[in-house]
């Protein structure tokens, strides 16, 4: 017992102001915790903890997070943070721009949990309104680049730069085509990242003139792409025919990295002989952010479809012969073909494309033109008004950026910060200047300013101001006379009550959170509370562009600071980098960490990577982008790691070993004993363990992947710290690493040449603090949890995946499970031997949870025929229980067919899920009733989500690749 303090001694308690944010976090009350563990034969969460965790593993040390703050306090301590930043009017371009997001939108899109509290869309069916709104964006990309084949967006333009690089050496069909030419003119963030993935997978990167590809490749041979920046990173708008016509000669690609605005006013790339265009949707209405995120943008010709990284929405029909979408072939392909994928690609911005998407629609062509021309007239008036006082703006044709050569850039920087405005300072002194949608005529006079003397600029503007600026001509000998965006979608949603119920309708087709849980294993789909979002908007930190002085964001370098040492803290690892923007980025940057390290000792050599069998299938592919050979390990049958075999294969690659790579708990769902053995075994080899931190919400509090060993790991900030998925993106995937790798985190985009001299790695992604602005919501979490919240977080996330697994073990066998017959915080349920007594494929189970308004859990991953469940702590029993109970029912139908009651063929599970059209249909030919079809619970006639479409033929869309939006009267009414 501890000793009661003397009066005035001791830290003060301060009462908090508000109710503990853990409680409205955590699902289950105490009195449903007590009764699900008397359940699984428990007496606390401590005995349930202390026979799923090896106490080899377990952490002595206390998380370094502060005390719990109520959702009043910590948003009132974050709002005194922000009050450190300073929000000026950037005109540094360099592809980040002001922008206006229209309310209807950002009210409706942006803050609304029913977009953005979505999963990704594998399970088609009921992702129906969000695959629709990324196929409008498909054809907006496609429509303004000229190429008729569009992803569902990527990360950001200098990751789709470096995409598309590996995607011209994938397409060129001699192995001796490994050089890759980047314009100088490209932005300075997009060669870096460039240089960095370039380095990792053995392309020769060159930054030279694209216009005489002679002088800039020794030998054109082995050229297998040119990337060019239209306009260019200074605003020039250079004409690339004859590049692309050179290119093409030498059997070269070409790529564009285009502005996506002045794309309606200037020629297409597509038409002027760009393979593949890139860039970013960020100034259709998406905020800065300090970076991110964004929707960046890739599309090509359909011939390379294959070889597209990515997601792709395609066109298919269900079972009903009404259209249908899905994810096409080829992302499928990407997610199956491990270390022969041709990116290692995982998560879009995908809630970030479909606002840029709305953005489109909401404006419509007309719209989106008159909002370019304006931004080109103001940038003339700029021009216009300098060239009147003999400073010289090139004479070269522009859109919306001027290379401003004037004789006094000290006094021009001083006049924009006394004004509050930032411009961009090249090396040789010039100034940039790049307008966007929200300049004024008003901002015009201040910029001017800084360039004249006030009376000067005051007269000049008022003779300029009578112009008709809004509707200057395109940029002369570039203007664009192909039509864009003529489909029915994007000219009809231009009054906000359209608007707004068409973003409903979308919204009304997919199902969120806010409908069910949902329980798909190692994804992590937990409460994304609505103080965690709230300040994702304010201004302070979406307006601040990611290269504006460091002096203008205090706010945001505290926010990083705290970051960093709590999720160092909870990983056990010395060191943070923020930059990754994605899981995916995250592996990759942790690998280059690993191969960075290796090199800089002299180990060259060390390039092998053993990962096990039951690894996530972007583990083998971020290896090989990492510039490393995979060798598999095999497991066990009870889903551990075969150690016979692992130490075979690392005895037998010594003298090469570079890493390893593991998911603790592992990918089955369980605490492996081992762990520290394997790590071991690793570094007597002379390799480094990556920890693939997918699972890292059942570590959070109770061990960590520096207590157990490991020399890196990636955190999906979008799993266990409540980033949410926002249908498959944004995520964010900071790595943490142990002392000796801190010098080879991810480098600065904007350091010199991108790549260091000094042994470190490059940048992985454009900005240096990744997507920035959502990192506010990982922010509020721990500071609103604090340590014994988070540790509780961890300890329900276990229980209530015990749970699930003792109410259904009558019914669907768990798979693997701890030595005490635990599971993690996930479990994987046997459903194999119903294919043989019943002809029910997992498929058919999940396709059937539809129909009692449950996404399906994870399909057939790691185990063919199984479903893996993670409920998250923040379900309540009584939700778990209308999981256990929806599955349970689903069991006895296909009872029902073992036993001969039910047809094999024409049965509830076969033909689900059932639509509204369908149930209430004229005609039922099933065999089995309408109401088993509509409500298999009674529950359902209270509440129930319906999908929006029958089973989707994958086959159907596959042979018939379609990737835009059909014709207006192919869409159901």
């Amino acid at each position: 017992m501890k000793p009661t303090p003397k009066p005035g001694s001791g830290p003060r308690v301060i009462p908090s102001l508000g109710d503990p944010f853990d409680r409205r976090h955590i699902g289950p009350s105490e009195a449903e915790m007590k009764a699900m563990l008397e359940l699984i034969g428990v007496k606390s969460l401590d005995e349930l903890v202390s026979k799923t965790v090896p106490q080899s593993i377990r952490s002595a040390r206390p998380l370094l997070v502060p005390p719990a703050a109520s959702e009043f306090e910590a948003l009132t301590e974050l709002r005194a943070i922000v009050s450190q930043n300073k929000v000026f009017k950037s005109y540094i371009g360099m592809g980040y721009t002001g922008t206006i997001c229209p309310p209807v939108i950002q009210r409706n899109i942006l803050e609304n949990p029913g977009w953005y509290t979505q999963y990704t869309p594998y399970q088609a069916e009921i992702s129906q309104g969000r695959l629709e709104a990324l196929l409008n964006y498909q054809t907006m990309v496609s429509d303004l680049t000229g190429l008729p084949l569009a992803n569902a967006s990527l990360l950001d333009e200098g990751t789709a730069a470096a995409e598309a690089m590996a995607m011209c050496r994938s397409v060129a069909t001699d192995e001796n085509r490994k050089v890759f030419l980047v314009s100088a003119d490209c932005h300075p963030q997009t060669i870096a990242v460039v240089q960095t993935r370039a380095k990792s997978v053995g392309i020769e990167c060159v930054v030279g003139d694209e216009f005489d590809l002679t002088a800039s490749v020794k030998d054109l041979s082995t050229l297998c792409g040119v990337l060019v920046q239209y306009p260019t990173t200074d605003g020039r708008l250079l004409d690339y025919a004859d590049v692309a016509k050179q290119a093409h000669a030498v059997g070269a690609m070409v790529v564009a990295a285009a502005d996506i605005l002045a794309l309606t006013l200037i020629k297409p790339p597509g038409e002027w002989g760009a393979d593949i265009a890139v860039g970013s949707t960020q100034r259709f209405g998406v905020p800065m952010g300090f970076g991110g995120p964004h929707a960046a943008y890739i599309a090509t010709k359909t011939e390379f479809a294959r070889k597209m990284p990515g997601r792709i929405v395609g066109v298919s029909k269900d079972s009903h012969g009404n259209p249908a979408y899905r994810l096409a072939i080829q992302t499928r392909e990407q997610h199956i073909r491990r270390e022969k994928a041709t990116s290692n690609i995982c998560t879009a911005q995908v809630l970030l494309a479909v606002m840029a998407g709305m953005y489109a629609v909401w404006h419509g062509p007309e719209g989106l033109t008159k909002i370019a021309r304006r931004v080109h007239g103001l940038t003339r008036l700029i021009q216009m008004g300098l060239d009147r006082f003999g400073i010289s703006c090139g004479s070269d044709p522009f859109f919306d950026t001027l290379r401003v050569g004037t004789p006094m850039p000290k006094m021009a920087i001083r006049k924009s910060e006394e004004l509050g405005m930032n411009f961009r300072v090249y090396e040789d002194g010039n100034i940039g200047v790049t307008v966007d949608e929200t300049t004024t005529l008003e901002d015009v006079e201040k910029i001017l300013l800084c360039f004249t003397p006030s009376e000067d600029a005051e007269m000049i503007l008022s003779d300029m101001s009578r112009a008709d600026f809004e509707n200057v001509p395109s940029p002369g000998g570039f203007e664009r006379k192909s039509k864009f965006l003529q489909h029915p979608i994007f000219n009809r949603y231009h009054s906000e009550t359209e608007m707004l119920r068409y973003i409903k309708k979308l919204e009304g087709r997919d199902l969120s959170l806010t409908h069910s849980m949902i329980p798909l294993g190692s994804c992590t789909m937990k409460l994304n509370a609505a103080a965690e979002m709230f300040p994702v908007t304010w201004p302070e930190f979406g307006n601040i562009h990611p290269f504006a002085p460091a002096e203008q964001s205090a706010g945001y370098a505290k926010l990083f600071s705290d970051l960093e040492k709590w999720l160092a803290s909870c990983t056990g690892f010395a060191a943070v980098s923020l930059q990754p923007n994605a899981g995916s980025q995250g592996e990759y940057a942790g690998l280059l960490a690993i191969r960075g390290y290796h090199e800089s000792r002299g180990d060259h050599h060390r390039n092998v990577c053993l990962i096990p069998v039951s690894a996530h299938g972007t583990n083998p592919s971020s290896a090989v982008v990492a510039g490393m050979k995979v060798v598999v390990c095999a497991c066990d049958e009870n889903g551990n790691i075969d150690l016979a075999d692992l130490k075979a294969k690392a005895a037998e690659h010594a003298a090469n070993l570079s890493a390893l790579m593991i998911t603790y708990p592992s990918t089955h769902g369980v605490f492996e004993e081992d762990v520290r053995e394997i790590c071991q075994v690793i570094h007597s080899h002379g390799g480094q363990v990556y920890m693939d931190g997918a699972n890292m919400n059942a570590q959070v509090g109770l061990t960590s992947p520096g207590d157990i060993g490991a020399d890196v790991c990636h955190l999906n900030l979008h799993k266990t710290f409540c980033i949410p998925h926002g249908g498959g993106g944004p995520g964010m995937g900071p790595i943490c690493v142990a002392k000796h790798l801190a010098p080879f985190l991810p480098g600065n985009p904007l350091s010199q040449g991108g790549l260091s001299t000094s042994g470190a790695v490059g940048p992985v992604s454009a900005a240096n603090y990744g997507s920035a602005s959502i990192l506010v919501i990982p922010w509020m979490y721990i500071r609103m949890m604090g340590a014994e919240g988070l540790t509780k977080a961890t300890q329900v996330a276990i229980l209530n995946a015990n749970y699930i697994a003792k109410r259904l073990e009558g019914h669907y066998p768990t798979l693997f499970k701890g030595r005490n017959g635990f599971v993690a915080h996930e479990c994987v349920m046997d459903c194999r031997d119903f294919d043989h007594a019943a002809g029910i494929k997992v498929e058919d189970i999940a396709k059937r949870l539809m129909d009692y308004s449950f996404h399906a859990p994870t399909m057939s991953w790691p185990v063919p025929g199984t479903l893996m469940v993670e409920p998250t702590e923040s379900e309540p029993k009584w939700e778990l229980d209308r999981f256990c109970d929806a599955m349970i029912g689903i069991r006895q139908e296909i009872a029902e067919i073992e036993a001969g009651k039910s047809d094999r063929t024409d049965n509830p599970l076969k033909h689900a899920p059932h639509t509204m059209v369908a149930v209430t249909a004229d005609e039922w030919k099933h065999k089995y009733p309408r109401s088993q079809a509509a409500y298999p619970r009674a529950s359902l006639r209270d509440s129930k989500f319906w999908p929006a479409v029958g089973r989707i033929d994958n086959p159907y869309g596959d042979r018939n690749l379609v990737c835009t939006c059909p014709p207006m009267d192919t869409y159901q009414t």
